[in-house]
């Protein structure tokens, strides 16, 4: 009987756990770009929005419009590697200080934390945390993923207000971990 009951909850088990993967992977959709070369994913619901003279790439959710996720592509001097521009806490403030919170902006970027890892293709990405004030009491949380392929600087920037930040902290951090460049 006992035999019985622990297969049982051997298989309850299994199907929550593989249906709480599943839900997750579900919520997430695809983009890639083979021209600039890089792909994530983002979470289902949110669309792609025309920015003129901006990111190479924006999507935000339909309802919670300032929820987005973008690309940004910059040039980066010739030859230099991502540890070349600095350490991951080097290239988070300068990130924070240029272009989240740059001069004149009435802005604060705080950088909450910034580590470094290797994708499945050996290639180095800074993960960066910050959460950013605004004048007017409102906070937002942006979680980014930078990297460098073809001499280029690309960093993927997710952005939620904090209000929604414990909703929505694990949808974006999957988003911002899916980030790879070719």
């Amino acid at each position: 009987m006992w035999k019985r009951i622990s297969i049982t909850l051997f298989l309850v088990l299994s199907f929550c756990l593989t249906n709480i993967g599943t839900a997750a992977a579900a919520a997430l959709n695809s983009y890639s770009d083979s021209t600039d070369g890089y792909q994530f994913l983002y979470p289902t619901g949110w669309v792609e929005v025309q920015i003129s003279n901006g990111p190479d790439v924006v999507f935000h959710d339909i309802i919670e419009t300032t929820e987005n996720v973008s690309v940004v592509i910059s040039p980066v001097p010739s030859g230099k590697s991502l540890t070349e521009l600095g350490t991951p806490t080097e290239v988070g403030y300068k990130l924070g200080k240029n272009a989240l919170a740059p001069e004149g902006s009435n802005r604060k970027a705080e950088l909450v934390n910034a580590e470094q890892t290797q994708g499945e293709d050996g290639k180095t990405y800074y993960l960066l945390e910050y959460l950013v004030k605004f004048p007017n009491n409102r906070e937002r949380h942006n979680l980014a993923s930078v990297a460098i392929s073809r001499g280029k600087l690309f960093t993927f920037n997710a952005s939620v207000p904090q209000r929604r930040w414990n909703r929505m902290k694990r949808l974006i951090q999957d988003s911002v971990g899916s980030f790879r460049v070719d």
